[in-house]
């Protein structure tokens, strides 16, 4: 017990008769450890917030979007071409018996008023079916029904941010508000979801798609085909994701006349696909976010090893008589060592605080989510009393070789 007890207790003896200077030091070591958990829970929270969304909205979602692959191999996006039909929409659920829900919808920017208060907003036409596509809930009155959109019921339901706009956080449920030419009465409020990989529905404006066609000109194709800007397809089973595609595929090319070989007007993307994405990129931004306030880690190390460097050097007289009076290399060695471990680890403890603070204050005031999870904490501990090894073994090596009778000399 005492050959470890020794080494202990002159490391702390060290440590504490060189209060400012040990402090300094310290203070590189939370810098470092602290940037590298703040930033480091900014991306893993942005891959929570991603696993989040894919658990809400469910990993059998798909999205069939209008769109042609460009020359240049870019893709027109959303809204792009006017090449997807409510009779395609009709096709799919008809044809692909492994769809459980198909949910065409059309979208278009009107002016909304009510009150006093207007904004321009995008109005989006569509089926009952689609609030459930989309895990919709109302707050406040109710969905929209099969009744109302098989009566072109001029009926909306409001996104809680557009109801506080128009309303000032009054119950809009029975009021009216005018879109364009029209009177629509608001019949719902939606529950709050916030941001998600698909947009926020929280500004939404849901009215029947048969409704919206006697307000807005809706187009057509050539063939006489009612256009829609998007279809949304739930897969009864999520494992049936990839042979529903290929099946949408295979059916739209075929109602478009596309030739083989020639590219698709249309792109199918799932919400597991558009996750994996979106997590692929994340965790590259996590390590890139990591490896650059690891530098600033690294240069805490470096202060370390100036630090004690300086120490040995001021220390030589105390090391000599040390050695005189019959300490080992070990000893000395294991003291300087000790020293160095026991600062960083003290760097890295506060610095986990630090970082667990300035992630809160991020995610309070900035709007971003942040995760803290425990491999980071552990990480950062581990990396700090790693440095503190790396970078205090030379000034530790240089103080257990010090020549006795030299450092004895020494002033």
């Amino acid at each position: 017990m005492k050959k470890w007890f020794d080494p202990l207790s002159s490391a702390w003896m060290g440590i504490i008769s060189h209060k400012l200077r040990s402090s300094l030091t310290i203070l590189g070591v939370v810098i470092g450890v602290g940037a590298v958990i703040s930033l480091m829970s900014v991306g893993r929270g942005a891959e929570a917030s991603i696993i989040s969304n894919v658990q809400n909205l469910g990993a059998n979602l798909l999205f069939v979007r209008p769109g042609f692959t460009s020359e240049g191999g870019v893709r027109g996006g959303f809204g792009s071409a006017q090449t997807l039909t409510l009779e395609d929409a009709t096709a799919i659920g008809q044809q692909i018996p492994e769809v459980a829900i198909v949910a065409p919808f059309f979208s278009s920017n009107m002016q909304v008023v009510a009150g006093g208060q207007n904004l321009r907003s995008q109005i989006t036409g569509m089926t009952p079916d689609y609030q459930w596509a989309y895990n919709l809930q109302a707050a406040q009155g109710d969905l929209i029904s099969d009744y109302d959109y098989q009566s072109s019921m001029k009926v909306a339901v409001l996104g809680p941010n557009v109801s506080n706009t128009l309303f000032a956080g009054e119950d809009p449920t029975g009021q009216t508000i005018r879109m364009g030419n029209s009177i629509v009465r608001v019949i719902g409020v939606l529950q709050a979801k916030g941001n998600s990989m698909l947009g926020s529905t929280d500004d939404a404006i849901l009215v029947p798609m048969t409704a919206l066609k006697t307000m807005v000109a809706q187009p057509r194709t050539s063939r006489n085909e009612t256009v829609v800007s998007s279809i949304a397809v739930l897969a009864s089973d999520q494992r049936q994701v990839s042979s529903i595609t290929e099946q949408i595929t295979s059916l739209l090319r075929d109602r478009h006349q596309i030739a083989f070989g020639a590219d698709s007007d249309f792109s199918i993307t799932s919400v597991q696909d558009i996750a994996n994405t979106l997590s692929s990129a994340m965790g590259t931004m996590t390590i890139l976010l990591g490896a650059i306030a690891a530098i600033s880690l690294l240069v805490g190390g470096i202060g370390v090893m100036n630090i004690m460097l300086v120490s040995v050097i001021e220390r030589t007289r105390e090391i000599g008589i040390r050695k005189a009076l019959g300490a080992k290399e070990r000893d000395i060695w294991g003291q300087f060592l000790i020293e160095a471990a026991f600062l960083t680890f003290t760097g890295g403890v506060i610095g986990i605080a630090l970082g667990w603070s300035s992630s809160f204050l991020i995610e309070r005031f900035a709007s971003m989510a942040t995760l803290v999870s425990p491999d980071i904490i552990a990480l950062a501990i581990s990396v700090s009393v790693g440095i503190g090894l790396f970078f205090g073994f030379y000034p530790a090596w240089q103080a257990s070789h010090l020549d006795p009778i030299e450092a004895l000399r020494a002033e």
